[in-house]
């Protein structure tokens, strides 16, 4: 069996799995998302994303971005512990971290065939769409699976603790 954490990488050895895939003729997918608190939405929304192509590459933002984008008191698991529970999932196939706080550069340096955002998304607003469809790349959107929110858990998480 493989073992799973080898499929957390650097920027730099994602960009080497990604020449290795593409040399093979194969698409590489490309998304993105602090996932916290991992729930059914987002391993829907990753097993649809790797059905895109060959190769699926998450980039899991930094415990310093999620708190930019988030706020102070997110995200409730290390960068660390989400990107190991990601890269558990057989639909995943490499996983990077990353700190800024949108992932323009990574997307630049990687320049994925697919690059992937949920359906919540305006196609206008994916950052790196345009990176990629320069690059000949297509940008998808996946629909938004409703019911299903971290915000939302934490939330419920909360109230039963009070």
């Amino acid at each position: 069996m493989e073992n799973y954490r080898q499929k957390i990488k650097t920027l730099e050895k994602a960009n080497e799995v990604c020449d290795r895939i593409k040399a093979l003729g194969q698409k590489t997918v490309f998304t993105n998302g602090c996932f916290d608190i991992l729930h059914p939405g987002h391993t829907r929304y990753l097993c649809a994303a790797r059905g895109l192509g060959d190769h699926l590459i998450v980039a899991v933002n930094s415990d310093r971005s999620v708190r930019a984008i988030k706020g102070p008191e997110r995200p409730i698991q290390t960068e660390q512990t989400r990107t190991e529970i990601l890269a558990a999932l057989s639909c995943v196939d490499t996983v990077i971290i990353f700190d800024e706080d949108n992932p323009k550069n990574v997307i630049r340096h990687l320049l994925p065939d697919i690059l992937v955002k949920g359906g919540d998304w305006a196609e206008d607003e994916i950052i790196g769409s345009d990176v990629v469809k320069a690059a000949g790349g297509e940008v998808k959107r996946i629909p938004f699976e409703a019911g299903f929110s971290t915000t939302d858990l934490i939330e419920k998480i909360r109230k039963l603790q009070s």
